[in-house]
C-alpha cells in the first residue's frame, strides 16, 4: 500500500505540473495498451482501430508531459516512465472494475453474463434457458460460447464454466461436473474392421487438448483425414461418414446418426469448474444463476463415480 501511495503521489505531482486535466479515457486506453502489449491487441479489446488507441496515448503523453511508449515500426514498448504510469493506470483500471462489480451488487442487476466453452454453452446450457426464464423471468441471461479464458476481474463475464481448474487465486471456484468422452462413428463405419477406420480430430493449435492426445494414442498408424477447430465441425464430418470422432458423451450419445465405437485404452474425462469473482457472490441474481448452472451441468455430467483427470 505504501508503494502505491508513493506512486500515486508521483502521478499526482506530474498532473499538477501540467495545465490540462487528465482525461480518464486516455488513461484507460493506455492501461489496456500496457496490459495487452500492442496497439492492435488494445484496439481489439476496446473495439476501436489502432489509430484511435495511438491518438489516446498521445493525448495522455501531452497531458503528463511524458513519453510513455517508444513508437517502433512493429511494436510500441513502454518507456521507463511509461512503465511507472502503467502500474498506476492498471490499478485504477482494476478499481474501476471493482466499482462496477459493487454497483451491480448494490443495484440488484437482473442481467447475468455467462461464459463457457462452445459445446457446453450450446448443448448443455442453452437448451435449458427457456425453463430458467419461465422460473426467473426477472433475470436476463447473456451466454457467450468461447474457447478463450475470460477475465472475470475485468468484467468480461460474471460467471465462467471452465474445463480446467481456474488458477486465479482470488476467484471463488466450484467443481460442478465431469465431462466424459467416447469415440463415435456412423453404423456403416462401425461395421468395418477397426483397422480400416479413419479419424477426425482437432487442428494443429489444439494438439494439446486432452481428447486429442488420447485420440493420437489409439491411432496405431491409422490416419486423421480431417481436422477442425471446433467440435461442431468434427461432429458434422463424422455424421457424413468421413471417420471416427471423439466427442463428449452429451453430444455423441444424443446424435441418432452416430454410435459408440470400442477403443482401448478408455477415453479420458475433464473436470468442469464454475468460477465467479468474490465481489459478485452476494448478488441474488448471480447466485440463482450459479445454482442453475451447477444443476444443468451436473445432471448431464455428474461428478459421482469419476476421478479427476487434468487437461
Amino acid at each position: 500500500m505504501a508503494t502505491f501511495v508513493r506512486q500515486f503521489r508521483f502521478m499526482a505531482q506530474t498532473m499538477c505540473n501540467s495545465s490540462p486535466m487528465i482525461d480518464w479515457q486516455d488513461l484507460q486506453f493506455f492501461a489496456v495498451l500496457a496490459r495487452t502489449g500492442s496497439l492492435s491487441a488494445a484496439a481489439r479489446e476496446l473495439g476501436v482501430d489502432h489509430a484511435t488507441v495511438g491518438r489516446r496515448v498521445a493525448s495522455l503523453e501531452r497531458t503528463l508531459s511524458l513519453r510513455l511508449i517508444d513508437r517502433l515500426p512493429r511494436s510500441s514498448p513502454l518507456t521507463a516512465e511509461g512503465s511507472q504510469i502503467a502500474d498506476l493506470a492498471g490499478r485504477f483500471e482494476a478499481l474501476a472494475f471493482a466499482i462496477e462489480r459493487r454497483a451491480r451488487e448494490m443495484t440488484g442487476t437482473s442481467t447475468v453474463r455467462i461464459s463457457g466453452p462452445p459445446a457446453i454453452s450450446a448443448r448443455l446450457i442453452a437448451p435449458h434457458v427457456a425453463d430458467f426464464h419461465e422460473t426467473h423471468p426477472e433475470i436476463t441471461l447473456v451466454l457467450s460460447g468461447s474457447s478463450q479464458t475470460v477475465a472475470l476481474d475485468r468484467g468480461e463475464a460474471d460467471l465462467a464454466v471452465r474445463m480446467t481448474k481456474p488458477e486465479e487465486g482470488y476467484l471463488v471456484v466450484r467443481r460442478i461436473g465431469v465431462m466424459r468422452f467416447a469415440l463415435y462413428g456412423t453404423p456403416a463405419l462401425a461395421s468395418r474392421p477397426a483397422t480400416d477406420w479413419t479419424f477426425i480430430g482437432y487442428d494443429a493449435p489444439l494438439e494439446h487438448v486432452t481428447s486429442q492426445v488420447w485420440l493420437r494414442s489409439i491411432l496405431a498408424g491409422r490416419p486423421i483425414i480431417f481436422q477442425a477447430s471446433d467440435l461442431f465441425g468434427q461432429q458434422e464430418a463424422a455424421r457424413a461418414g468421413l471417420g471416427a470422432v471423439v466427442l463428449p458423451r452429451f453430444m455423441g450419445d444424443e446424435d441418432p446418426s452416430l454410435v459408440r465405437l470400442p477403443a482401448t485404452p478408455g477415453p479420458p474425462t475433464r473436470d468442469l469448474w464454475l468460477a465467479i469473482h468474490p465481489d459478485l457472490k452476494r448478488s441474488v441474481a448471480v447466485r440463482i444463476v450459479m445454482t442453475f448452472l451447477a444443476d444443468v451441468v451436473g445432471r448431464r455430467c455428474p461428478v459421482k463415480g469419476t476421478s479427476q483427470q487434468a487437461g
